[in-house]
């Protein structure tokens, strides 16, 4: 997809994912409505409940951080 967000979160490995991105969505989601009005009676939901979470294993921040880079220009 031409947008989307790329995040390198370190957490707490009992916290769920799920919850995480929730959170994320639902405060990024009061901060746009918050600074464009126009969105609130324009769209219902600004983004859909889907998301991808992949774990880096053993990789260090500047591989993750290379992988990331190359993506932009695919």
């Amino acid at each position: 997809m031409p947008v989307h967000v790329h995040l390198f979160i370190k957490t707490d490995p009992a916290v769920a994912l799920d919850n995480i991105i929730a959170r994320i969505k639902g405060k990024r989601s009061r901060m746009l409505r918050n600074e464009f009005p126009a969105l609130k009676s324009r769209l219902p939901a600004l983004w859909t409940r889907n998301y991808f979470v992949s774990t880096c294993g053993h990789a260090s921040l500047e591989t993750v951080k290379k992988n990331v880079e190359e993506q932009k220009s695919r």
